[in-house]
């Protein structure tokens, strides 16, 4: 995941601080030298780097600080809100029309992923009660006409292309087209290169004269770390950017990109691409990214990703049943299937304050949940609703229809068991009005280092 080398890094500095109950000058300047090694090595500009160790510890050494009580802490709160400043300080929003349609120019090289996430940005507009319009722009790369066209229909929106004709006229149609339809979001997918080159950029220029984009975009990977700095300086140089899309960023990237390009551009980071799926788009937020690199969750954008895909009249019905204590195996079901549609589960359980770590070595295989769900859909119905009446010879059937062993079986009801067990524990301290923590039953959630115990 990206950041992991950096947050470790850091977390060891930031250890040896507080294990220091009176700061030094001399504690804080060796351990802002370790920050700025780490920096570097997570692919920060070494400019950045340098000038940003150099605000923390000009803010850190301060009378305030280190008379502080907890100037350990205090120097920890300096660099997150260094941190969320070099990242730009604010979320960035995408720009509106005042007169739709608003135009969105998405550029970049070559293999950056423009194309997928165009479909990503429509789809995330799409859900946000818009109507987007995608435009195949790029008639050079091969099937890529073909590759939007698949990627819309995925995405459930509008495809707008014209074959390989001028691009500059496909795009001005694709304007007219919407204005005439309603579209209120038109994205461009335009052509990329493997390198910068003035036809590129003269293209560009020529769809930015003819359709007065309200927003460019440009999609940078950010596994190619400081390079994906230089080219968002050379598109910005040559076409004058909004702001930067950065994809990839749950692969093994070291995630400077991320801190160096508003540093470098004057352009904020956007959006990020974090999984393979349509909905792994996110709203960059410097602020929870802070938080995410030194450690603390982002408990924020876990609860946003879950009022998504969570339905409020299933939420009710479900919330009824957990009342009247009628939790059955369908309802499991329907839990772990918008589980899934959050997105990858270890991403989302690092960012609960302190999961993180603790998940490091583990291996959380998302095939297990098409394990379960295969095991609950060859029960019969009357088996789901009443999980009471399984017997042996029950057992042994569902078992063979799903693929499994009785022990599968058996571990899936048992976890069962186990959440309405807490279900039960929380019905009770909502009625006696208690507090403070709760153990946990025996097996729930063991994901042990397979998933759901298989």
């Amino acid at each position: 995941m990206a950041f992991e080398g950096l947050s470790d890094k850091l977390a060891a500095s930031f250890k040896k601080l507080r294990s220091r109950g009176r700061l030094t000058e001399a504690d804080v300047r060796d351990a802002m030298r370790e920050v700025r090694l780490a920096l570097l090595e997570a692919d920060v500009s070494f400019k950045v780097a340098k000038d940003f160790t150099a605000r923390v510890t000009e803010r850190a050494v301060g009378e305030k600080v280190m008379e502080s009580l907890t100037p350990a802490q205090m120097v920890i709160k300096i660099v997150s809100e260094e941190l969320t400043a070099l990242m730009g300080g604010q979320t960035a929003r995408l720009a509106t029309a005042n007169h739709p349609p608003c135009v969105v120019l998405l550029c970049g090289l070559q293999g950056s992923g423009k194309t997928t996430h165009a479909g990503k940005l429509a789809k995330m507009l799409k859900g946000q009660g818009r109507r987007p319009l995608l435009v195949a722009c790029d008639i050079y790369r091969p099937a890529a006409i073909d590759q939007l066209k698949s990627v819309g229909a995925r995405a459930g929106v509008p495809v707008f292309e014209e074959g390989a004709i001028d691009p500059v006229r496909i795009a001005k149609d694709a304007v007219a087209h919407a204005r005439d339809h309603g579209n209120d979001y038109v994205l461009l997918d335009t052509a990329g290169r493997l390198h910068i080159d003035t036809q590129l950029m003269d293209e560009l220029k020529a769809i930015k004269d003819a359709t007065k984009p309200q927003e460019i975009l440009l999609v940078v990977d950010a596994m190619t770390g400081q390079d994906a700095v230089n080219v968002a300086a050379a598109f910005n140089d040559a076409l004058g950017i909004d702001g930067v899309m950065l994809t990839k960023l749950d692969g093994d990237t070291r995630g400077g990109a991320a801190l160096s390009v508003r540093a470098v551009t004057g352009k904020p980071v956007k959006f990020v691409g974090v999984g393979e799926k349509l909905e792994d788009i996110e709203v960059f937020h410097p602020d929870r990214m802070a938080s995410r690199i030194l450690g603390m969750g982002d408990v924020l954008s876990l609860v946003e990703k879950a009022q998504q895909q969570v339905d409020e009249k299933e939420a009710e019905a479900l919330a009824k049943k957990l009342r009247e204590d009628r939790f059955d195996l369908n309802d499991m079901l329907d839990q772990l299937r918008q589980i899934q549609k959050m997105g990858d589960l270890k991403s989302m359980l690092g960012m609960i304050p302190g999961i993180g770590k603790q998940l490091k070595d583990v291996d959380i295989d998302p095939r297990q949940f098409a394990r379960v769900e295969a095991i609950i859909l060859s029960m019969t119905a009357k088996e789901r609703e009443k999980p009471s009446v399984f017997n042996p010879s029950r057992k042994r059937r569902v078992a063979a229809g799903s693929g499994c062993k009785v022990e599968d079986v058996n571990r899936l009801l048992k976890q069962y068991d186990s959440m309405r067990q807490l279900m039960k524990q929380f019905k009770k301290q909502a009625k006696s009005g208690k507090r403070g923590g709760m153990r946990m039953p025996g097996g729930f959630g063991g994901f042990g280092g397979k998933g759901f115990g298989f």
